[in-house]
């Protein structure tokens, strides 16, 4: 991530809300604001980690590899039946997909053993 706007940066930015709703607001309130607050942080962390996410350019370049621009391209093909005879290329690339949203999404549910 460019840090060309200095500091803070926009994924400290992100994370000082994010901290803010998780300790300062759901502490403050309780119940459904409460819970709402804990949901916009858990949010605010997703887009923290998409902002320093340093693996998009491997997942991009997978894509290319097999000759699609992006993810709903590679699924209209898979739907078409055009890389059928391609299933070990695709499933190596769909893996890395789905390890790739889980890194962001749930950070730890998918640890390399």
């Amino acid at each position: 991530m460019s840090a060309l706007s200095g500091r803070p940066t926009t994924a400290e930015l992100v994370a000082a809300v994010a901290d803010f709703l998780d300790h300062e607001v759901r502490n403050a309130c309780d119940g459904q604001v409460g819970f709402h607050a804990r949901v916009a942080a858990n949010v605010l962390r997703i887009v923290e980690r998409e902002l320093l996410d340093e693996t998009a350019d491997e997942v991009r370049e997978a894509l290319a590899d097999l000759g699609f621009p992006d993810e709903s391209a590679l699924s209209d093909a898979i739907r078409r039946g055009e890389l059928d005879d391609r299933s070990d290329e695709v499933m190596a690339v769909l893996r890395l997909l789905v390890r790739h949203r889980l890194s962001i999404a749930h950070p730890g549910y998918d640890s390399q053993r």
